[in-house]
């Protein structure tokens, strides 16, 4: 393999898996806290070092030994081979946008000022426009609405609370996102109804985009402040820029503690050792290619809230693709269902701990722990170097736009029509030919289906408050499974995982839950309602995955409060053969 190209020597999709063994639970906090950790500014990194150990070839040797640390902190765009050099160039920015961004911060005050009487923050936005900042106000326990669904309940019950008091960011770096467009819609059209004059109206918006995007264009004809994005940085790494900093500063964060956070941990970024952002990377790419493809993501419940989720897509679309990649999983906590096996590894992330505090709740394989700044940046430095240990390119997405292009087509000309294989009680199941006929059987079904090194991915196209319930499905399925097992809000995770689902490896099943609209809502100035939207774009992902030959069950809820309860009732009492 040559120097600044393709995969680590002896690692990469194509390189032998090892058996890997693994401590006893009991034994695994005292392991991590008396292992070699990496620390810089704060974040420390426990359990990297025995991870790459038990690879047939050291990770972090082989990539010191091409000077990767070094290169990646000063931007090289050569590391992931020549496929990926054009692209790196314009997306690696995200290595010192903390820099750049302290440019806005004279803005974000003065904006804040003005927008003092707007106390109820609305963040319209999808993927990284809105995982990051939701991460930010969550741990810094800020109030921030993130609105990004197309479910008409959860929207209209955004737009009914305190309307007059709301400044709604529209978060888009192409700026092109239907459902960030259509809430921006909706929500227009609801500051009309209610009485505001264009002008005022403008007033309760600010805009976030690339230059140039079709959204800055859009905000500029309704007269709407524009904060651009750094264009040199992709939406998944950009936690650190106007996309996580705009609507956090409204919401009341102190955003330039962030910015010190990560310009602290920057100065190890090409450090051959104390390189937290390093040793994360060598553990997710030791992982993946001695066996353990699928990471395990948990709270350890020291102060960092749902950076899990943030981490997920980060990892997903980072490296899901060319039928390989690191599967990450978030679990409620280190030691749920699904969080620990052979083929798993297990990483706990939190705040701060106080010296000879067990990480990880003792069953975690590695711990980060440390301040929310210095994770983002660790945590994108850590993905960019699993890829290069996978050898694949970080800063494609080559088949998420397969199922937008399902979801055009429905829109444009309809949906199927499609016959129930069974009904029990208030779910309608839809189920591929030959499926039991009940519904605790077509679920056992599903789960047998499963290979060795199968996953099943839950996605739940429903009301992620009204309907929070249904997200215990993970847990009784993973138990169940004895696999891993994804869950996701749709279209939320069509922007997250989707790009491991359709271009990863073709090992998963698929259960997708949608609900009945009793109150649909429409999208100003489209010919279709959030309930077709999201109906389309549910089975855009079905004929997306379906394509791909996976085996996909959709069931639906006629009755969303009972049909949720049925499923967990079945979940529950299913058992696999395995």
């Amino acid at each position: 393999m040559t120097d600044g190209a393709g995969s680590v020597p002896g690692h990469g999709p194509g390189a032998p898996r090892a058996a890997v063994a693994h401590a006893d639970p009991a034994g695994a906090a005292s392991d991590l806290l008396a292992g070699p950790a990496d620390a810089a500014a704060g974040l420390v990194v426990h359990g990297a070092d025995a991870v790459d150990r038990a690879a047939p070839a050291p990770v972090r040797e082989a990539l010191v030994a091409r000077d990767v640390p070094a290169r990646l902190a000063a931007k090289d765009p050569t590391l992931w081979g020549p496929g990926a050099e054009a692209g790196a160039k314009v997306r690696l920015g995200w290595v010192d946008t903390h820099r750049r961004s302290r440019e806005l911060l004279p803005q974000l005050a003065e904006l804040t000022e003005e927008l003092a009487d707007l106390d109820h923050v609305v963040l319209a936005g999808m993927g990284g426009s809105a995982l990051a900042p939701e991460v930010i106000a969550r741990t810094l326990g800020r109030p921030l609405t993130v609105l990004d669904t197309t479910d008409p309940g959860q929207v209209r019950a955004a737009l009914a609370d305190r309307l007059h008091r709301t400044v709604v960011v529209i978060s888009s770096k192409s700026g092109s996102t239907v459902e960030t467009d259509s809430l921006r819609r909706a929500y227009w059209h609801a500051f009309l109804d209610a009485g505001m004059t264009e002008a005022e109206a403008a007033r309760h918006f600010v805009a976030v985009t690339d230059p140039g995007s079709p959204l800055a264009a859009t905000a500029t004809e309704m007269g709407v402040v524009t904060i651009p994005a750094d264009p040199d940085v992709g939406g998944r790494y950009s936690a650190l820029t106007a996309f996580g900093l705009v609507p956090s500063a409204l919401a009341g964060v102190a955003v330039a503690d962030l910015l010190d956070d990560a310009d602290a941990l920057a100065a190890s970024l090409g450090r051959d050792r104390d390189n937290p952002g390093l040793a994360l990377g060598v553990a997710l790419g030791a992982a993946a290619t001695t066996g353990r493809g699928t990471v395990a993501l948990a709270s350890d419940g020291t102060g960092v809230d749902g950076l899990g989720d943030w981490a997920e897509q980060l990892l997903a679309e980072s490296t899901g693709k060319g039928g390989g990649g690191i599967l990450p999983v978030v679990v409620e906590s280190p030691d749920a269902p699904g969080a620990t096996g052979p083929d798993i590894l297990t990483v706990s992330y939190g705040g701060a701990l106080a010296p000879g505090v067990a990480p990880g709740a003792g069953t975690a394989d590695v711990a980060v722990n440390g301040p929310l700044g210095a994770h983002f940046l660790a945590w994108e430095y850590a993905a960019a170097t699993a890829a290069v240990v996978l050898g694949v390119d970080p800063f494609d997405q080559p088949d998420v736009a397969e199922s937008k292009e399902h979801t055009a087509r429905i829109l444009a000309t309809g949906p199927a029509t499609e016959t129930p294989s069974f009904t029990e009680g208030a779910v309608e199941a839809y189920a591929p030919p030959g499926a039991p006929g009940d519904l605790a059987g077509v679920l056992r079904w599903l789960l047998d289906g499963l290979a060795d090194d199968g996953y099943l991915a839950v996605a739940a196209y429903l009301d992620r408050r009204a309907d929070a319930a249904v997200a215990g499905l993970r847990p009784l399925l993973a138990r169940a499974a004895r696999r891993p097992v994804t869950f996701g809000w749709g279209p939320r995770c069509l922007h997250s995982t989707g790009q491991y689902h359709h271009g990863g490896p073709q090992v998963g099943g698929y259960l997708q839950v949608t609900g009945a609209v009793t109150d649909d809502l429409p999208v100003p100035g489209r010919p279709y309602t959030f309930g077709e939207l999201q109906a389309a774009q549910a089975a855009g992902d079905r004929a997306a995955l379906a394509g791909r030959g996976r085996p996909v069950l959709r069931l639906h809820l006629a009755e969303r409060a009972a049909g949720i309860a049925q499923l967990l009732d079945a979940a529950g009492r299913t058992r696999t053969g395995r």
